[in-house]
């Protein structure tokens, strides 16, 4: 079996990092607490969140995306709501909004999204 074991991988020129730009990864994601004070816990090409309102979450990348039609997952946890799995209803190009198991916004505590999409 063969192993590679490397602390940096550069780009062809050796002067930087690759880039992913066409992979299947994950381009951004993030992992935060949806009520107030609203704070990341932690995340990838995610500068910041904005509060829209009750469960109306803006996601904000570090680095655009090639187009607006990319795909985001999104999964919410709010004990508060009986352990009701909240659920994403994506709308626009990145706002979530965050719906309990009776069909109202809640802030959730837990707020987890992933994207996957080309980057410009």
């Amino acid at each position: 079996m063969s192993e590679i074991r490397a602390t940096t991988i550069s780009d062809a020129a050796g002067t930087g990092p690759i880039t992913l730009t066409a992979q299947s990864a994950a381009k951004a994601w993030v992992n935060f607490f949806g009520g107030t004070p609203l704070s990341i816990r932690n995340s990838f090409n995610t500068s910041s969140i904005t509060d829209n309102g009750i469960g109306d979450y803006l996601t904000n990348y570090t680095n655009s995306f090639s187009a607006t039609d990319y795909a985001c997952s999104t999964a919410a946890y709010q004990a508060s709501r009986g352990n009701a799995m909240a659920w994403p209803n994506n709308v626009g190009s990145n706002v979530n909004r965050i719906y309990d198991d009776a069909g109202s916004t809640v802030d959730a505590a837990v707020v987890q999204s992933a994207i996957h999409g080309d980057l410009a």
